[in-house]
């Protein structure tokens, strides 16, 4: 069925309201990149003091915590595993990638699995492969939901951590590799290795002068694992949340894109069929002239 102008105005109206939309969406997510990307750079000065904190716990020779393993560490009976995906879409291939990433780095770790996801969307990739789903986080929607979906985390981990020896934590999440850019990346959480302690302990001190623990030096040790456990959870909810938007942004931007190409094409047959239009009746008028005037010969 050929289209008439009025239907093509109402096209034309429709793909500029949902441009508009687009457009929105596009603003919305260059907003809180901006945001995620500002919350991992302030978090980076409070890690570097994290970790000046445990390089003086480890330097003075505080007594190992039970969370920090040794050289021989024995294979795994348990692997959790947190998953950063989304919760809602137009974003991509990025809730697959990390989906997919995770499912094959799983397949290649020993020790009984279980997996919690943050988001729907990664949720339901997840259980699509088959993995032993334990739990869903909903995804936060500002920096400030962050930390009591950190909060939610570190209280299961506690949980399953406190059941046994042998239990490790694993991040999945995507990682900005340039402001519209990003890749799935893995990072092992728990249990805290010997060479992790060495490489603290090694840290130079910016001044001259160390600092001396305060009281109990077990208990500073273990204030201070917290905080490190906190802040890498927290930075990699940020950093996913921050691809999750670039993603966005790209998508949008293609639909921006194709918006305006559907447009130029609805504009030009709307032109078209109303010069068409014009032209007949043109041709119309001048022929009832010509008959006229033949007449009156």
């Amino acid at each position: 069925m050929s289209d008439t102008t009025a239907s093509l105005r109402r096209k034309i109206e429709s793909a500029g309201d949902l441009q508009s939309v687009v457009r929105t969406m596009k603003a919305m997510a260059a907003s809180n990149i901006s945001q995620y990307e500002e919350a991992v750079r302030a978090l980076g000065d409070y890690y570097h003091s994290v970790e000046l904190g445990l390089s003086v716990c480890f330097r003075k020779g505080v007594p190992t915590a039970p969370v920090v393993e040794g050289k021989g560490r024995p294979v795994p009976r348990f692997l959790d595993a947190v998953v950063f995906g989304s919760d809602q879409g137009l974003v991509g291939q990025f809730n697959d990638m990390v989906a997919d990433y995770a499912v094959k780095s799983l397949a290649a770790m020993p020790g009984k699995h279980w997996v919690w996801a943050v988001g729907e969307r990664a949720h339901a990739r997840l259980a699509d492969a088959g993995l032993p789903l334990m739990g869903l986080f909903s995804v936060p929607n500002s920096v400030k939901g962050i930390t009591p979906l950190v909060g939610q985390i570190l209280v299961e981990c506690e949980a399953r951590h406190g059941e046994g020896e042998g239990t490790e934590l694993h991040l999945f999440y995507n990682r900005p590799t340039s402001r519209a850019t990003y890749g799935p990346v893995s990072q092992r959480l728990l249990p805290l290795d010997e060479s992790w302690r060495l490489k603290l302990a090694g840290l130079p001190w910016p001044t001259g002068n160390l600092p001396e623990v305060m009281g109990e030096t077990t208990a500073t040790l273990r204030a201070l694992i917290r905080e490190y456990l906190f802040i890498s959870l927290f930075r990699a909810c940020a950093e996913s949340l921050s691809s999750e938007n670039a993603s966005r942004l790209a998508a949008m931007q293609r639909a921006d894109k194709n918006i305006d190409e559907l447009l130029e094409d609805l504009k030009g047959a709307f032109h078209r069929l109303r010069q068409s239009g014009i032209d007949e009746e043109l041709f119309d008028v001048i022929s009832g002239f010509e008959a006229l005037s033949v007449e009156q010969k």
